[in-house]
C-alpha cells in the first residue's frame, strides 16, 4: 500500500524470490528454527496498479482481506468517529480510482457485489482495542461517503471480526541479515525473526468461510475483547514503559535495558499493581503468570527489538495501551507515581535527545501542529494539553498534574536513570 523507498525494496525482493522469504524463530534457551514461508503466492505493489490491485481483490477467490495499518491508519478519533474531512481522505474519495485501503477494498466490493462474487470478510490485525469495529467504521464512512447504495450492501454482508496477536517480531536491520542467512544457509532478501511465543486470538465471524486455523493453534472465540484488553494493557503498555524511559537513558535495544534492575522494578509494579486490578482475566489466562512471562520475553537476547522502533508513534499508541490504565487508577485514587513517570518521559522523548546528549529521530506523524510548542513550552503541565491526552481527564486531578510536573524537573535536573531510581526505592519504602 505504501508508495516509499523502503515497500517498493520490499516488493522487489519478494518478487525475486517468487514471494518465499525464511522465517526464524529464535528462543530465549535453545537453538534457532528456521522455515521457508511459501504463503506469499503473488504481490501486487498497490501505488505500481492500484486498478489492478482492485481487480485482485474483486476475484471471487478471494474470501479474507486482512490489515496492519498502524493504530493511525484508520483515521478514526479519540471520540470513535472516521475523519471524513482529513486531507487525505478528501482527497481520495474525490478521486476515479482511489489510493488508500479504504477506497480499494470499497471499489473492489462494488466489483464483487455487481458481479455476484459476494463479499470477503476484512479481518483488522492491528494492536486497536476493537479493531473489528474500528475496521467496520472507517469502511463504512468511506462508502457512505462515495456511494450510500454500495455502503449499505457493505453494512448487510461483509463482517468485520476483532482480532489479537501477539508475537515479538522486530524490524531487521543490516547486522540480522548477516546472522540470518547463517541459520538458514540461505541468501533472503526479506528475512524475518521473531520469538517463539505466539498467541492469536480471532472473533469467528466470517462472511465467505475460513480455512481451519484451528489446527494449527489460533483461538477462535465470540468475545476477543478479555484477551485483547490484556495485551494492549500489559504487554503493549510495558513496551512503551520500555521504550521512552530506555531511549532517554540510552538504551537502544530492549534485551539491553532488562538488565536494569530498576526497569525491572517499575514493570513488576507497572503490570502487579497499576495494570493487573483493572483487568478481568480471560478463560485460560492467569494474570501474574502473564506478566511474568512478558519479562522473560523481553529479556530474549536473540530478539533485539528496537527502542526507538518501540517508542515512535507514542502519539498514537498511548492512547491505545495505557489510557484505561491510567484512567483506572486515578478513578480509584491509587498510586499514579508509574504513569505519571511514563508520560514526563514522552514529554522529553519529544525534545529528541537522550540523558547523554546523543540526538535521535522522533518519528510522531500523528501528533498535531501545536504539539510539539506545548511539550516543549515553559510551563511543564502544559504538555499534558497534547492532542494525545485529549479526553484523558489528566488535568481534573491535580495532585496528578503536579506529579507530573515534579517528575519533569527531576528528569531535567538529575536524569531519567536517577529519577527511575528514586521512583522505585520510593515505592520499596512504601511497600
Amino acid at each position: 500500500m505504501m508508495d516509499d523507498a523502503r515497500e517498493r525494496a520490499k516488493a522487489e525482493s519478494l518478487r525475486a524470490q517468487d514471494g518465499l522469504y525464511t522465517l526464524t524463530e529464535c528462543p530465549a534457551d535453545a537453538p534457532d528454527t528456521v522455515r521457508v514461508i511459501g504463503s506469499i503466492v503473488e504481490y501486487l505493489h498497490a501505488p505500481d496498479d492500484r486498478a489492478a490491485a482492485i481487480r485482485r481483490l474483486a476475484d471471487p477467490a478471494i474470501r479474507i482481506v486482512s490489515l496492519t495499518v498502524t493504530e493511525g491508519g484508520y483515521y478514526v478519533d479519540e471520540s470513535g468517529q472516521f475523519q471524513i474531512d482529513h486531507p487525505t481522505i478528501a482527497e481520495d474519495l474525490a478521486r476515479d480510482v482511489p489510493h488508500t485501503v479504504f477506497g480499494l477494498a470499497t471499489e473492489a466490493l462494488r466489483l464483487r457485489r455487481d458481479s455476484g462474487a459476494g463479499p470477503f470478510t476484512i479481518l483488522s490485525c492491528d494492536n486497536l482495542p476493537h479493531n473489528g469495529h474500528v475496521a467496520r467504521t472507517a469502511f463504512l464512512s468511506w462508502a457512505r461517503a462515495r456511494d450510500a447504495d454500495l455502503a449499505a450492501w457493505v453494512e448487510a454482508h461483509v463482517t468485520f471480526p476483532c482480532t489479537m496477536v501477539d508475537r515479538i517480531t522486530p524490524a531487521v536491520r543490516d547486522p540480522d541479515i548477516a546472522r540470518l542467512d547463517a541459520a538458514s544457509g540461505i541468501a533472503d532478501r526479506a528475512p524475518v525473526f521473531c520469538e517463539d511465543f505466539i498467541q492469536w486470538v480471532v472473533e469467528d465471524t466470517f462472511c465467505a468461510g475460513r480455512p481451519p486455523l484451528e489446527q494449527v493453534g489460533v483461538l477462535f472465540t465470540g468475545d476477543v475483547a478479555p484477551y485483547e484488553r490484556v495485551k494492549l494493557r500489559m504487554l503493549n503498555a510495558s513496551h512503551s514503559m520500555l521504550g521512552l524511559p530506555g531511549v532517554l537513558m540510552g538504551y537502544r535495544i530492549v534485551s539491553d535495558i532488562m538488565h536494569n534492575p530498576d526497569v525491572i522494578e517499575l514493570l513488576e509494579r507497572y503490570l502487579g499493581l497499576d495494570a493487573e486490578p483493572l483487568l478481568q482475566a480471560p478463560p485460560g489466562m492467569e494474570l501474574h503468570e502473564y506478566g511474568a512471562l512478558l519479562l522473560r520475553r523481553f529479556r530474549n537476547q536473540a530478539i533485539s527489538d528496537q527502542l526507538l522502533r518501540i517508542a515512535s508513534d507514542s502519539a498514537s499508541k498511548l492512547p491505545v495501551f495505557v489510557r484505561d490504565t491510567a484512567e483506572g487508577t486515578l478513578a480509584r485514587g491509587g498510586d499514579a507515581a508509574r504513569i505519571a513517570f511514563l508520560l514526563a518521559c514522552f514529554a522529553e522523548y519529544l525534545r529528541g535527545r537522550d540523558d547523554n546528549g546523543a540526538a535521535y529521530s522522533v518519528t510522531e506523524p500523528h501528533l498535531g501542529p501545536d504539539d510539539l510548542p506545548l511539550a516543549g513550552d515553559a510551563d511543564s503541565a502544559r504538555a499534558l494539553d497534547m492532542s494525545v491526552f485529549a479526553g484523558w481527564g489528566l488535568r481534573d486531578h491535580p495532585d496528578f498534574v503536579a506529579l507530573f510536573v515534579r517528575t519533569r524537573a527531576a528528569i531535567r535536573a538529575g536524569g531519567t536513570r536517577a529519577t527511575l531510581h528514586t521512583l522505585v526505592t520510593e515505592a520499596d519504602k512504601a511497600a
